[in-house]
């Protein structure tokens, strides 16, 4: 098969799909991988990396005109939407729920898209989501101190920062871990008892309470730092913060809202970029980044390529239909075919016509 890994042109992404050893596994499989020139620079691999791994370093026009299958870190940009043509595959974080532009926009040039966020494992983990949560959940707490100015864990005499975290999940037990690491008095909510009983036996110290409207209001109003880590696979996420919540809480408190990818739980949350990360509504700071891992790229290339390989290298022996066929996580990734919504979630964000995903094989 013929594979191609742009350079990823969004905000100050500086990751890429796949790493020189990624390539050389496909290379060693007989496949072609075509590279675009300087791809790996952001995240410390050079062209010659990737040539002595096999890849065919190439122009941006040459690596969609060339390869069948795209691999990619972020969605297609608009720049990018005129080099897909009809059937092209591209396997990368999509985020359909929170971008109808381009949900139409790949219905119309007829792709197959495959989405890294919803392929899902029978247990319900998120395989290819799970190591950019694990990093989006660190740096959450880390830039939420560098932009309130605070040492969470305060000093002698200063009294520890409070860390309020919407969501129990991947990304809020890393965000809980860090604060809890750095000193910071920290509560997680989540609306599942069973994953609060699990962060208490793991994280003794944080405080754990069950999610509601009333416990989510009582405790972002004595917050330092919020942290938004709600997940619903492949559809909006929820809002849980809305517009008139923001006077309950402290003059100069900011939110750190990680599912803005997913359209956000805040009301007052839209994306933002590394190099304008944060604005004030209401005297209540919010960053809204969205790609935060494109911060640390050397890590974030490592563990992504890790989790994504496998599949990559599935579709690329077995062709994609077989590939989805053979592995039912790998078919729930399958987001856009033939002009068609093969995910519910995405569907329903827009209320547009949804087909099931088995019909495409």
């Amino acid at each position: 098969m013929f594979i191609g890994v742009p350079k990823e042109i969004k905000n100050s992404e500086r990751r890429v799909a796949l790493t020189p050893a990624g390539v050389e596994a496909l290379v060693a499989k007989k496949h072609t991988v075509y590279v675009e020139s300087c791809a790996g620079l952001g995240s410390n691999f050079s062209n010659e990396d990737y040539e002595k791994a096999g890849a065919a370093i190439c122009t941006a026009d040459q690596v969609w005109y060339e390869s069948q299958l795209i691999v990619k870190v972020k969605e297609p940009q608009s720049s990018e939407w005129p080099h897909i043509r009809r059937r092209q595959r591209i396997f990368t974080y999509f985020h359909f729920a929170a971008d109808h532009a381009l949900v139409e926009a790949m219905i119309q040039r007829n792709a197959i898209c495959i989405a890294y966020e919803t392929v899902e494992l029978p247990s319900g983990e998120l395989p290819l989501l799970t190591p950019m949560s694990q990093v989006a959940g660190r740096l959450a707490v880390t830039e939420g101190a560098h932009h309130l100015d605070m040492l969470l864990g305060g000093i002698r005499g200063v009294t520890p920062a409070s860390v309020v975290i919407l969501g129990g999940g991947v990304v809020g037990i890393n965000a809980a871990k860090n604060a809890v690491g750095l000193g910071a008095s920290v509560v997680v909510l989540d609306t599942s008892q069973v994953r609060l009983n699990d962060i208490t036996k793991e994280m003794p110290d944080v405080q754990t309470v069950l999610s509601t409207r009333d416990t989510i209001l009582k405790h972002i109003a004595h917050a330092d730092l919020v942290i938004g880590a709600v997940l619903v696979h492949g559809t909006k996420a929820p809002k849980l913060i809305r517009r008139e919540d923001l006077k309950r809480m402290k003059p100069g408190a900011m939110i750190v809202d990680v599912a803005v990818d997913q359209g956000g739980c805040v009301e007052t949350i839209y994306p933002t970029t590394h190099a304008e990360p944060v604005y004030f509504v209401d005297d209540v700071l919010h960053y809204g980044v969205t790609n935060m891992p494109g911060m640390v790229p050397r890590t974030s290339t490592l563990a992504l390529t890790n989790a994504t390989l496998p599949y990559v290298i599935a579709m690329a022996d077995h062709g994609w239909k077989a590939a989805l066929a053979q592995d039912a996580a790998l078919l729930k990734g399958l987001n856009i075919w033939n002009g068609n919504i093969t995910h519910r979630g995405v569907a329903d964000a827009f209320g547009m016509p949804y087909i099931e995903p088995k019909t495409c094989l």
